[in-house]
């Protein structure tokens, strides 16, 4: 500012001085020529002045300019700045130097300072090497003695005159790079330290032949080392491998546990336990071809924040076979040669566990049976029975080679554990193409027989939580279901399974009701068409728990026979009804015969008869007065050994009865040959009695028949009078149902007998 003060004074003074001579002349009116040589002197002088001036102004004024520009640049760098010239007369620094060195302004601008945080070339008198210092790393300490790293950067940005003398203006630039060299710093000695752990893990492996196998959290590849990629044959560039190429190496049966540990390599990643050290044997095909049995040790490592799985895989065939031999004696059925029961619950609890890690995998449980097994074993023997077995075990083995396993689960019963592979329809498959190929089996009269088999399957999903033993259960409930139709495909069904349940349940309290005495006998008269009197009542069973809840006999008499608690409830029927028909004679009230219902399992063991005589014994009645009703099914079922039970019953002096004639597939011949004194029509025949000509020809047309073989009839629901009197008029013996009165309680039948009939005269 100060030459540009003095420049702008000269100009003035020139100007003023030029002005004064050129009026002086004038006014001595140019008297000579020399006076105008004079004029144009002066004026030449002052123009020359005049215009050095305005040069120094303007030079002065693009130099100010310059630096103004300069100083707003530096004032927009991140990096450190500092503006100066070589004598530090001028020195201007941004706040980044600032801020970075902990120096003010006005500080920096002193040149001890600047000797802190610049290079000693910048205070050299050799502007070429100072230009030249480029890309070297600088450090200097800050002003509370931190060190700083940086790379200076100088260039000249500007050279001025002033005063004979030339001022050059230099800018020097440097990033802080203190983190950047502190990271290098670090990498560097990583690199050293991972060199190191590198030659000794290849020195370790390439001694102890171990094969590495390693997953990353964000990496679906596995790496495989050189060893261990030599091992298994396996060719990778970079060590990475796809999973469906890993698990294709696995042995077919063992890449169950290949789904398993994959679904633990996905799941654990959010899990790290670092001092949880995981292992699992498998089989893989080996570099020679051959299937090899490897152990694989794995953990899971966190380090900075970076999940990483992964272990060792060693070669163990050598001590494996050593174990197969115990093994074979443990879990491999002498038979078939196939896996055991024992073997199939231990690998369905490891993939049960596979399933419950990861909801994308699962698998299906299939289970066979050989149907009629027990009848070739006794037409062909014992031999041939088992070479059945054996080929059927090697038709399951056929069709499961690639994705799951067999095994004999007990004696003609076998099962398959299966990937489904999204497949809804494998299993049906797979069981029809084992269908086929049982139908195809020869050998030792084998070919004579219609060999068949039948399946319940079920998915290991469908468990709900369960345990494995209880998903088997699930197929062999759905092979069940056959209910001995041969040739069966089942898939388990949830509704029909609860109602087992709830049959379970049903029998559970069914065994507590018989033993606290919850059962009770209901009485439903029989009345004589003829007379109007009542000649016989029907006894019902009734369960009528504590809280007055009646359960009807449709309820719980189906469970009972399949609970085989049905022999405990007849037995209380027959005693309890012959003790009150006993009791209310002994009452004075005329003598009825009361009628009880036989099932077949009553009726087909081989002491039926002397079950009932000695009830009849016991409790005083007369056989006469005692009704056994049989149904024509469980008589016609086996006709040779009925008729004979039958025989022994009636000589006791019981009356028999054919219960719902007419329901089954019995004909009027069969009246012929079974000894009864009783044939009841079922409600069948009578509910259309009123409006069907055809149904009361055919009702006609029985009743006949029974008064020709001296049959007496009773016909049950009848529910008008109408049909009563059409009985009536056909010549049928006795009615019984609603028309003449409901099933009641011991107490309430009683009343009605007593309006019903005299009493019995005493003697």
């Amino acid at each position: 500012m100060r030459d540009i003060l003095i420049a702008s004074v000269i100009i003035a003074a020139t100007v003023v001085c030029c002005a004064f001579f050129i009026i002086k002349l004038i006014r001595k009116n140019l008297e000579s020529a020399g006076d105008i040589v004079s004029i144009l002197c002066i004026a030449g002088a002052g123009v020359c002045i005049i215009t050095a001036a305005i040069v120094l102004l303007l030079t002065r004024l693009r130099a100010s300019q310059e630096k103004e520009n300069l100083e707003h640049v530096i004032d927009h760098l991140n990096a450190m700045a500092v503006l100066w010239d070589t004598n530090f007369s001028y020195v201007r620094v941004n706040n980044s130097l600032v801020r970075i060195t902990g120096y003010s302004e006005e500080e920096l601008r002193d040149p001890a300072n600047l000797k802190k945080i610049l290079p000693a070339d910048a205070f050299s008198e050799n502007l070429q090497a100072i230009v030249n210092n480029k890309d070297e790393e600088f450090f200097f300490k800050t002003k509370d003695g931190s060190v700083v790293c940086t790379v200076w950067n100088t260039s000249i940005v500007s050279r001025i005159v002033t005063h004979n003398e030339t001022q050059t203006i230099m800018i020097s630039i440097g990033p802080d790079l203190t983190e950047v060299n502190k990271m290098r710093n670090e990498i560097i000695s990583y690199s050293k330290k991972l060199g190191e752990s590198e030659r000794k893990y290849a020195l370790t492996t390439g001694l102890s032949e171990i094969g590495l196998l390693l997953r990353e959290a964000d990496n679906p590849k596995y790496y495989c080392s050189t060893r261990l990629r030599s091992m298994l044959g396996i060719v990778s560039e970079d060590g990475y491998i796809e999973e469906s190429v890993l698990r294709k190496a696995f042995h077919p049966q063992d890449r169950v546990i290949f789904d398993s540990f994959a679904s633990g390599m996905k799941t654990i990643h959010d899990d790290v336990r670092s001092d949880e050290v995981r292992t699992v044997d498998f089989r893989a095909m080996s570099a020679d071809g051959m299937y090899h049995w490897y152990n694989f040790r794995y953990k899971a490592v966190s380090d900075s924040g970076e999940k990483c799985i992964g272990g060792a895989i060693i070669d163990i065939t050598a001590d494996k076979e050593k174990d197969l031999v115990i093994e074979r004696m443990a879990y491999i059925d002498e038979v078939t040669q196939i896996y055991n029961r024992n073997k199939f619950m231990l690998m369905g609890n490891e993939i049960l566990e596979c399933t419950r890690d990861d909801s994308s995998i699962d698998y299906w449980i299939i289970v066979f049976d050989i149907d009629n097994f027990h009848i070739i074993n006794d037409t062909c023997g014992y031999a041939n029975g088992n070479l059945l077995l054996r080929k059927f075990a090697s038709a399951l083995s056929v069709n499961v080679s690639e994705s799951g396993f067999a095994a004999r689960i007990g004696g003609d019963n076998f099962a398959l554990i299966v990937h489904t592979d999204g497949d809804d329809q494998l299993p049906v498959r797979i069981i029809k193409s084992v269908q086929a190929d049982i139908a195809d089996i020869g050998g030792m009269g084998l070919e004579a027989q219609n060999l068949t088999c039948s399946a319940g399957y079920c998915l290991m999903s469908d468990g709900g939580g369960c345990e494995f033993a209880q998903v088997l259960d699930r197929a062999e409930f759905a092979l069940s279901l056959s209910d001995g139709t041969k040739n069966s495909i089942l898939r388990f069904d949830n509704h029909a399974h609860d109602a087992i349940i709830q049959g379970n349940e049903i029998e559970r309290e069914l065994a507590k009701a018989i033993d606290n005495n919850e059962l009770v006998l209901y009485y439903q008269p029989k009345i004589d068409l003829a007379t109007g009197n009542v000649v016989g009542m029907e006894a019902l069973i009734r369960w009528i728990k504590p809280d007055g809840t009646v359960v009807p006999p449709c309820n719980f008499i189906p469970v009972a026979e399949k609970s085989l608690l049905i022999t405990k409830i007849s037995h209380f029927v027959l005693y309890e009804a012959c003790r009150q028909n006993k009791a209310w004679q002994d009452m004075g009230l005329a003598p009825i015969t009361v009628s009880i219902n036989l099932t077949a399992i009553d009726f087909y063991q081989t002491n039926v008869t002397e079950v009932i005589s000695t009830a009849l014994r016991e409790t005083g009645l007369a056989p006469q007065w005692l009704d056994v009703e049989l149904t024509e099914s469980l008589a016609l079922k086996d006709i040779d050994h009925a008729v004979a039970q039958m025989k022994e019953i009636k000589e006791l002096g019981v009356k028999l009865s054919m219960d719902d004639f007419g329901t089954g597939y019995s004909s009027l011949s069969y009246i012929q040959i079974l000894p009864i004194t009783v044939l009841k029509l079922d409600r069948s025949f009578i509910m259309y009695l009123e409006d069907d000509a055809i149904s009361r020809e055919i009702v006609s047309a029985v009743i006949r028949i029974a008064k020709s073989k001296k049959i007496e009839t009773i016909a049950e629901g009848i529910e008008t009078i109408g049909q009563a009197d059409i009985l009536r008029e056909s010549g049928c013996d006795q009615a019984q149902g609603y028309f003449f009165g409901k099933p009641m309680p011991a107490d309430k039948f009683e009343q009605f007998l007593r309006e019903r009939q005299p009493q019995k005269t005493k003697a």
